[in-house]
């Protein structure tokens, strides 16, 4: 693994480290938490050999996020090609009103909105490319460079047949015939229990964006992917937000997105789920 990192903490007057500590939870980085000799820390995320814009990608993501102020989010130290030094959070115990503020604090980010819908540049959900080509309709944008795309991806690898194609083109062709008319707002972009984290007060902050203007429903329907989060995050955020009583009926057609990105990941274990998934709406 490469170590230009050392060097910059030397020449950049954070000074020697005195312990490396591993960061478990991710699939694509190595993340490493580095005590420094002058009893800071901070983040490390690296790859051996990432696409050449990965953690700039990221740098630009958090930097986005961090603008609005609206929840916690690590502030980027230092990027290059082949590694990221962040701003260490800590790690905490959730506080008694953790969830309440991670959805008021969802709601405020999506409070701020834009007329098109993509982002400044193409970024990565995942280690897959996600494309954001700023398009001013959003079923547009979202059947394009979400579903789409990424069921091209999974049939050139052979995860997809053609009556599966099929299926897809003509869910992707009707998403206006069920997904109303909304904002382009600021979104996390990949919003799961793992991309949430407990800093040292207790608090969530929001880590490893693949951010993009998008739909708030998109954003709410990934964190019922998993499992879901507790009720308390649904409650403050649908009471300090304008969503639709009915955003649930909607988050298997957005979550459609995230099982093919899943299947182009991982394999045919979330073919059946991409497969009812698709059947639910174009059949």
């Amino acid at each position: 693994m490469p170590t230009q990192y050392k060097n910059w903490l030397r020449s950049n007057g954070l000074g020697a480290i005195n312990q490396l500590v591993p960061v478990g939870g991710g699939c694509v980085n190595n993340t490493t938490r580095i005590y420094l000799e002058q009893g800071s820390s901070v983040l490390l995320k690296q790859q051996d050999s990432p696409p050449t814009d990965f953690f700039e990608a990221e740098k630009t993501g958090l930097a986005a996020l961090n603008q609005v102020q609206a929840l916690r989010v690590p502030r980027v130290i230092h990027c290059e090609t082949n590694f990221l030094l962040l701003e260490d959070l800590g790690q905490g115990t959730p506080s008694t009103n953790y969830w309440e503020t991670l959805g008021t604090g969802l709601a405020e980010l999506h409070k701020k909105t834009q007329t098109s819908f993509g982002f400044v540049a193409n970024n990565y959900c995942g280690s897959t490319s996600q494309i954001n080509t700023p398009t001013h309709d959003g079923h547009e944008f979202f059947a394009r460079y979400r579903i789409l795309t990424l069921m091209k991806t999974a049939f050139n690898q052979g995860q997809l047949d053609t009556s599966d194609i099929r299926l897809i083109e003509i869910l992707a062709s009707k998403l206006s015939q069920w997904i109303p008319e909304q904002a382009s707002v600021l979104i996390h972009g990949d919003l799961w229990s793992g991309n949430i984290h407990c800093d040292q007060y207790g608090n969530p902050a929001l880590i490893d964006p693949a951010a993009y203007w998008g739909w708030a429903e998109a954003e709410l329907a990934m964190t019922l992917l998993f499992g879901g989060f507790n009720k308390d995050f649904y409650t403050s955020y649908e009471h300090a937000s304008s969503i639709a009583n009915d955003w649930r009926d909607r988050a298997p057609l957005y979550n459609l997105y995230h099982l093919l990105n899943h299947l182009v990941l991982f394999g045919g274990s979330y073919l059946e789920q991409v497969r009812a998934s698709v059947r639910r709406y174009a059949d």
